[in-house]
């Protein structure tokens, strides 16, 4: 009777989280971190190289997307808010085609800064099967390419100034740290300091090197991998107990853990813990879990919704995120709103 309980408590609270989606609608969210292009190609690995024991892969097509902090923003604005959109890309074919498609998206571009001399982070994936074998493509190889030398710190100190002046107008912050440069140490306790200050929820999306820079955040978005690596370092008995050293250490109030199809988790700083399964019948990819998890965090927090609610609504944005192509991996407002239908659905028809 008790898990038929929890399971009509959930149902509910999707279905309450479904109809609170239009209410985002012209929140105002203050958004600063690190952009990349993503480019796929995909196609038939039916032989091996004549030279090296390596795939040949035939390439059918080819796509591509702004990647990191801009997989936040077009989520966003997907949902129908306002983002202050803070970020740097190079003067290369690259950084001007993120900017050509965040733009075209209807996101204001006039706070990304474009630096010259610097190229913009790309990664490459190279997706195959066997032709009329495997319905499902598998990433055969990541390549990256980017800046060699560190971002300016008057770059840097631009970005956050700027960002410092549009949190006022906002409901809510999101730090997105790739470790590129545009979030320092100092920059990053100005912004959640001044966040404190303005009552704004704070989400960080932290690099494992760059804890510190989270300190005093309202939630901390983990991978399950990550959380693993923490508890080995710390050498603790339990993730339970990592999540709180963690918490306690760098003044954090909550970590949101993704595992992607292992579920998500949220621990607090009172010790409750929320464990919340994955329901994707079909996951093709995980690329993009945490930027589709700072998105829900930031609309639901920057509305009013508590980090329960707010932790559910990340869940099922992960979700969205696992059963979706390749180059989809930003949430997606009418691609949320039926998949929390139909959850709630099925666990109301699970309690009959």
């Amino acid at each position: 009777m008790e898990s038929q309980n929890e399971d009509r408590t959930e149902a509910e609270t999707l279905r309450r989280l479904s109809a609170l989606l239009d209410d985002f609608e012209g929140t105002r969210v203050t958004l600063i971190g690190d952009v990349m292009l993503d480019r796929y190609h995909h196609g038939y690995a039916n032989n091996l190289n004549s030279t090296a024991p390596v795939p040949a892969l035939r390439i059918i097509r080819s796509e591509e997307s702004p990647g990191a902090a801009a997989h936040i923003a077009r989520g966003l604005n997907s949902l129908g808010m306002d983002v202050d959109f803070f970020s740097c890309v190079g003067d290369d074919a690259e950084g001007n085609r993120i900017l050509e498609m965040i733009s075209n998206d209807g996101i204001e571009t006039s706070g990304i800064t474009v630096v010259p001399n610097r190229k913009t982070l790309t990664k490459i994936r190279f997706y195959g099967s066997r032709e009329s074998l495997l319905d499902q493509s598998q990433v055969l190889l990541q390549a990256d390419r980017g800046p060699l030398e560190e971002l300016s710190k008057s770059v840097s100190d631009q970005l956050i100034d700027a960002a410092l002046e549009s949190m006022p107008n906002s409901k809510a912050i999101v730090l997105s740290d790739y470790h590129k440069g545009v979030l320092t140490e100092s920059g990053a306790s100005k912004l959640i300091s001044n966040a404190k200050k303005l009552k704004l929820p704070c989400i960080v999306d932290p690099k494992l090197t760059g804890l510190s820079r989270s300190q005093g955040a309202d939630a901390v978005i983990f991978g399950m991998r990550g959380l693993e690596l923490q508890r080995r370092r710390l050498m603790l008995e339990s993730t339970s107990e990592t999540a709180s050293e963690l918490i306690s250490k760098y003044d954090w109030g909550a970590i949101v853990v993704l595992g992607g199809v292992e579920g998500t988790n949220l621990y607090l700083p009172d010790g409750r813990e929320m464990a919340i399964p994955c329901r994707a019948d079909a996951p093709r990819q995980q690329i993009g879990l945490h930027d589709a998890a700072a998105t829900a965090l930031a609309a639901a927090l920057g509305n009013g919704l508590d980090i329960m609610d707010a932790t559910s609504l990340a869940a099922a944005a992960c979700e969205c995120v696992l059963t979706a192509e390749s180059s989809q991996e930003f949430v997606d407002s009418d691609t949320l709103g039926i998949w929390l239908d139909e959850l709630s659905w099925k666990l109301q028809i699970s309690d009959r």
